[in-house]
Order: structure tokens, then sequence, then C-alpha cells
């Protein structure tokens, strides 16, 4: 049975979870078979009295004769089946062709990973490279000011998430518990056993690179095929079916099933689908900076005297300010006791994304804070749903200028930016962003509505945060990959809305927004492949 809303202090014992919940079912210790924590969170609304909430799982011997004595109780019932059941399986002689996956990144991954489970054998296409050679080469933009165009935070194994804070949380439904059966994937593949139930889960860099790893080593020993440096050129598609597809080496491979799981930046591969006719619209995504201030700071203003407890952790935050120019100013991508990194994939651009290890111990806090674009702000949406593109691309330029040309990016002190000056020196915040910054006007390389936006909401979210608006914290620009600029809008089936046997989906695509959702998705994409696999065959 499970018991939710269970609430304990900070510094509880085993002993006393026991204790409470004989308390709270009215039962023995005799009657209790034994529990297990499905979640645990906490509850920071009062700073001297955090408490954990705890969502259990418990065994006991007359489970009947207790749920019916609790049956008004909203907080008891039993427990639910989170087991993840597959849709179908690959028949002995499959006589349709292999299905495939472009996009090694989450969802691209889970894609892959369940069409291997069910049996498809599925080819996983990724135009960057494996985990830890992309990794070198995104260390070479970071300390040698060195971009590979097809190896970067944007691609390569892993996807963009791999070089992030390892956030597995979202705020998606899921009815089915798909995002349970991404969560004890990882762990299979090596992640913390506490994902499983805590409220916040994260992984960090270096247990992502090793976890992809061995999820590749898995789909390979179950007949799946991978490969790296693979960049699809154009799609073959004929009377509005896939027929298969073109690598830029030359080989083609035919296909009917193909997963489009390209990730939010794969630019050139939205011009040739849009090109080749397939439904593409522009849909709205935000655009801003990355603002830093001391961890420490953010720790007291959540957490008061228990910051620095270790259950709670580094402190995060989530801040929205409505400003009077109609636009929304948010928080987004918060990363704890983390650093701001370069994540351009495009020569002669800067743009700026957070990371966070494991751990969380680095001095800074950082966030994007940013502000929501629609299509109507930018020139040409109306004829062309890649105009968003554009519109990144400009701003990213122009950071690219303001930071020297040379891959370093603007930066500006909080308080020079609300006085609208430049800033010339540093204050007590030091920028943790490599290749390094150029201290400037941030007005240099954002729309006017979003300076206005930011200025208006900063000494909002200090009212929120002590310190917050602080002269010395440093924001850097640009945030402009929040999500796709564009949506491949499918149908109830998972596949484009006039292009069958292409099933967009992803970030990419425009349905999800982080590593668990885009995860999430890339198994409802495979269930909806499998199905209509085996239709096929049979």
């Amino acid at each position: 049975m499970r018991l939710t809303e269970l609430k304990l202090p900070l510094d509880h014992t085993d002993a006393e979870l026991k204790a409470a919940i004989l308390k709270r079912l009215g039962i023995t210790a005799g009657e209790l078979v034994g529990y297990t924590i499905f979640r645990r969170g906490y509850d920071a609304r009062k700073r001297s009295s955090i408490v954990l909430t705890h969502t259990l799982d418990i065994e006991v011997r007359d489970e009947a004769a207790l749920l019916a004595r609790m049956k008004n109780d909203r907080h008891v019932g039993p427990t639910p089946d989170t087991s993840y059941h597959f849709v179908a399986k690959a028949p002995p002689t499959l006589s349709t062709l292999r299905p495939i996956v472009i996009g090694a990144g989450p969802c691209g991954l889970f894609a892959t990973l369940l069409l291997a489970q069910m049996g498809f054998r599925p080819i996983m296409l990724e135009r960057g490279k494996a985990v830890r050679e992309r990794t070198q080469d995104t260390w070479g933009l970071w300390r040698k000011s060195k971009l590979n165009p097809e190896s970067n935070v944007q691609f390569g194994e892993g996807g963009a998430g791999t070089f992030s804070d390892g956030k597995l949380y979202s705020q998606i439904k899921d009815p089915q518990y798909r995002g349970r059966k991404v969560l004890t994937e990882f762990v299979k593949a090596g992640a913390p056993a506490e994902i499983l139930y805590v409220s916040k889960p994260h992984i960090g860099t270096f247990k992502l690179v090793s976890m992809v790893e061995n999820m590749r080593t898995e789909i390979e020993a179950l007949g799946g095929e991978i490969r790296f440096q693979s960049k699809v050129e154009r799609i073959d598609i004929d009377h509005g079916q896939v027929r298969g597809l073109t690598l830029a080496s030359g080989e083609y491979i035919a296909a009917t099933h193909i997963v489009l799981a390209v990730g939010h930046s794969a630019r050139d591969t939205f011009r040739m689908l849009h090109e080749q006719g397939v439904h593409v619209e522009a849909k709205p995504f935000s655009i801003g900076v990355r603002i830093e201030h001391p961890q420490s700071l953010i720790d007291r203003a959540r957490f008061g005297d228990n910051a620095g407890h270790p259950i709670l952790g580094a402190a995060d935050y989530k801040l929205v300010h409505h400003c009077t120019n109609r636009r929304s100013a948010y928080s987004f991508c918060m990363c704890p006791g983390g650093t701001v990194v370069a994540a351009t994939s495009e020569p002669g651009r800067v743009v700026t994304n957070g990371m966070s290890q494991y751990s969380r111990n680095e001095r800074n806090a950082n966030s994007a804070i940013v502000v929501g674009v629609t299509p109507a702000d930018y020139p040409g949406s109306d004829t062309d749903p890649l105009a968003g593109i554009e519109f990144q691309r400009h701003w990213e330029s122009l950071a690219f200028e303001a930071g020297g040309g040379d891959y370093r990016a603007p930066a500006q002190l909080v308080g020079d930016f609300l006085a609208g000056r430049p800033s010339t020196e540093f204050g007590s915040v030091l920028p943790s962003y490599t290749p390094g910054v150029r201290l400037t006007d941030l007005s240099l390389c954002l729309p006017d509505f979003v300076i206005n936006a930011l200025r208006e909401s900063l000494p909002a979210f200090g009212k929120e945060i002590a310190g917050f608006s602080m002269n010395d914290a440093i924001m850097t620009g640009v945030e402009t990959r929040t999500s796709s600029p564009i949506r491949i809008t499918r149908d109830e089936t998972f596949q484009s809305l006039n292009t069958s046997g292409l099933y967009p989906a992803g970030e990419g695509a425009g349905y999800a927004g982080g590593i668990l959702s885009a995860a999430v998705d890339g198994i409802k994409v495979a269930e909806a492949v499998a199905l209509s696999l085996v239709e096929h065959s049979t």
C-alpha cells in the first residue's frame, strides 16, 4: 500500500520514521512487514523548521483490512503499478526494414533502447562523436576557443543534456510511469540509486558520460547498431511516405520508420526537412542571459540556518515575474553549485548554458533569466517557419562581437545593468564561463524588450530571494536555446502530419524540454514505431 505526505524533521532517524508510519496507520510493529521510500522531498517554506515529506510503499500483514479501515484517508491507498510493460515484441521473422533513429540525445537514446529491448534491432545515427571523444572536442572550445561544429555541447552522443545539471525531473503528466522506466534504466547504467526517490534527482556531467556508454553497450548487445559521425543529408520521401535516407557520406539506407530526435540546435536538418515539404511550424521560445551569485547566498536565502545540510544540498530556485511590457521573465535551467558554459554549435556565435557536476560544489549558482519570445517578434515568421532560427543567430552573432570575436562571452554586473552603464571591472562574484568573458553592455546583444523586462524583473526577484539583485552578481550573454524555435507537428500516431513513417520526437521537434521529458517522449515514439512495425509485419 502507499502512504503519502508523511512529514518528519530534517534530522530524523530510521527509528523515528518507522514510529511515524506505525502511528499514522494505527498499527503495531508486528503488523508492519516492511517499507520503501518511493519519493522524498522537502518543504522549506519555513526556513527555521524545514521538514522532509515522504511517499512510502508499505507492506502490512492484512492490507485489505487496513485499506478498508482507512478508505476515507486520501493519503492512504493501494500502491500503483509503476513497472514498465512493453507494448509489443518483434516477431521471430520480422519482414519490415529496421527502424532508424536520428540523434543520440536522451530522446533518441531511449527510443533506440526501447526498440532494441523489444527486439527490433534499430539503427541509431548520430552526426557527432561518441561521448568521450565529444567531451574532448567540447573542452577544446572551453579551453582553447576551438569549435568543432559537428562535435560540441549540442552535437554528439548523450545530447545537450550531457553538459548540463543532469536534472531528472519534469512537470509532464506521466500516468503510465514512463519516467520511472527512464530512472530505472539510468540506475542500471550506473546512476546513484537515490534518483529513484529524491524529489529533484540529478546526475551531473561526469556520471552521465559513463552511463551513456553503458546504455550504448546494452543497445548493441540487443542487436541495435549505433553509428557516429553519420550526418543525415536527406530524407527520401515518396508521395508522403518515408522510404529511406542519405548520409553525408553518400550512403543510402532504406527505411519506412524514422524517428527524428535531432535536438533543438540541428538547424541545417530543420532547413532540409522544410525544403522537402515536411510540415514545420514556428513556435515560441525564450532568450536572455545567465546570472551568477555565490551559492552560499542562495543557500542562506532558501534554507536559513539549515544552509549546508547534507540532505538539502545546494539550494535551487524558481522565479517568474510578469512585466509591465506584457512580457514574462523567469528563471530557467537553474544549476546549483555549477558553472556557465559555452554552448554554441556554429562558428562566429556565442551561446551560454549552465552545467553542474553531481556534487554541485562549485562556488557559484547560475541560472538562465530569460524572456518569452513569440513568432510575432521575429521578422518573416508569417511566411517562413524557420524565421526563429535566424532571430537566434542574429543575437548570437552580436554576442560574439560584443565578447571580442574570440568566443569570449559578453558580461555585465547587475548593478551596472540596472543603471544602464557598461561594466569595467568585476566585483565579488567572478564569472565561471570559459573561455572567458569581456565586460561590456549587454544591451548590445539583446532585444530592447528583453532588456526592459530584465531590468524590471531583477529587483522583483530580489524581493523573493534576498541579495538576488546585488550589484556584484554577474550576467553573461546570451542564452538563446532554451527550446526549439520550431515544432515538427505530429498526429495521434506520433507521425508527421504530412509524412508517413517520420516520427518527430523530443526537444528538437518541440515536444519536450529537459532530459526526463525528452527520454519519456522517446519511449512514447518507440512504442508507436513498434506497434506500426508489428502491424506492417503481419
